[in-house]
């Protein structure tokens, strides 16, 4: 018999084997400061682009006031306990209905992370004798409620409503045999390709087939539709969407979920997530903190308008430019580049140390091979300087990438480690 970790040993994965070279600076980086559109990396200030404080409300002087006042009122534990047996409170209560409100729900629940309830309520959802169909780029959390399933599922193309179509026509035999329901799970925008998932399309396919729609709509929820409710207010289908999901680590920078439907499923869900029955209750400082971000999400419109002021002028220089950034319609911003991970690694570097620009890279197993993606997420904070710096950045390493310099680099490296 082998010993479980000699797998461990011999196979680090596609991302760890990097890990040695990786490590520290590609990869577990560390950015100090206060967030904002520039902090410190190694030292050096650089323009942060990795940072999802969509509305700038991580460091608002209002938000800090409140956050430190609750902390001071409430410390970090209360309430203790889970939701279910002595973890429950008025505020929590409060920040439901008000959320609920907002994205124009029967109901809302809270949950202490966005990760953890999703998969948590897929599990809850869904039964052996049920189908799930969910778009193939889904974000992790949703694979990995997906894999807790006991019956059948499928995958349909990134957005493809034809694809999807069949494989509802595929569940559809299934439940018929089962006597199962169907479970459609889509993202309201896709956080690396900031492309808006095809929300009014799947709601019209309900007219035809019989089946209950699961939106995660994390990057949607504070930056997308009239109000900012989100990507269903966007396409004008919320009514269509039967659980509504988002997080508080986005636009309102913050921690904690929430998921929204008609009372029934709240009813049920609250009863039946096991992460969130089983695990202690949002500390006071983060409801409280909640309802003032949420407040400002009300009441503040001028964030979204500055955020996308910013949008706009940095995904439209970067188009003027000639950069691939795909068929984003968010404030997710990606610039796709042809390289290898050796090439992706040099560019990184020289962004980071000579341009003073950090933003995200994204490479393979996440995307193709040969591919390299640098994603941007422009927030109401920056400024019409920092995206004219960055748009310069972006053109001169370009240039290197077709030249072949970062090829030279990274083969000059290899050497170097070799030797």
């Amino acid at each position: 018999m082998k010993d479980l970790f000699d797998k461990i040993y011999k196979d680090k994965g596609p991302l760890g084997k990097w890990a040695s070279q990786a490590e520290g600076y590609y990869v577990f980086p560390k950015l100090e400061g206060v967030i904002s559109n520039r902090m410190k990396f190694r030292g050096k200030e650089v323009i942060t682009w990795s940072i999802n404080d969509y509305l700038g409300l991580a460091n608002h002087p209002e938000i800090r006031q409140v956050d430190a006042d609750a902390a001071a009122q409430y410390g970090a534990a209360y309430p203790m306990g889970a939701r279910m047996m002595s973890g429950h409170t008025t505020m929590h209560e409060k920040l439901q209905d008000e959320l609920a409100d907002f994205v124009g729900k029967e109901a809302a629940y809270l949950a202490n992370f966005g990760y953890q309830a999703m998969v948590s309520a897929i599990d809850a959802l869904v039964n052996k004798n049920d189908v799930i169909v969910y778009d193939i780029d889904a974000h992790a959390c949703i694979i990995d409620g997906v894999r807790l399933h006991m019956g059948k599922r499928f995958t349909y193309q990134h957005n493809d409503v034809e694809s999807l179509e069949k494989n509802i026509e595929r569940a559809v035999k299934i439940c018929e045999v089962t006597g199962g329901g169907i479970l459609v799970i889509s993202e309201g925008v896709f956080g690396m390709r900031g492309e808006q998932g095809k929300l009014k399309e799947i709601v019209a396919l309900k007219k035809k087939y019989n089946f209950r729609f699961l939106v995660d709509d994390a990057h949607g929820f504070g930056t997308m539709g009239k109000t900012g409710a989100g990507t269903g207010e966007e396409q004008g289908v919320q009514d269509g969407i039967d659980v509504y999901f988002a997080t508080f680590a986005k636009s309102m920078a913050g921690i904690g979920a929430f998921f929204a439907a008609d009372q029934d499923i709240i009813d049920y869900l609250k009863y039946n997530m096991r992460s969130q029955m089983f695990a202690k209750s949002l500390p006071m400082q983060f409801v409280i903190g909640g309802l003032k971000r949420l407040e400002m999400l009300r009441t503040m419109p001028e964030l979204k308008d500055k955020l996308w002021k910013n949008v706009n002028a940095l995904q439209n220089g970067l188009r003027q430019r000639g950069f691939n950034i795909g068929n984003t319609n968010t404030c997710v911003t990606p610039v796709f580049l042809n390289g290898s991970i050796p090439e992706a690694m040099a560019l990184v570097n020289d962004l980071r140390e000579n341009y003073g620009i950090f933003c995200s890279i994204v490479v393979y197993p996440v995307i193709p091979k040969g591919l390299i993606l640098l994603r941007l997420i422009p927030t109401t904070v920056h400024t019409l300087e920092d995206i004219s710096e960055t748009l310069s950045a972006f053109s001169s390493i370009r240039e290197k990438l077709e030249n072949g310099t970062y090829k030279r680099l990274s083969e000059a490296v290899a050497a170097k480690m070799e030797a």
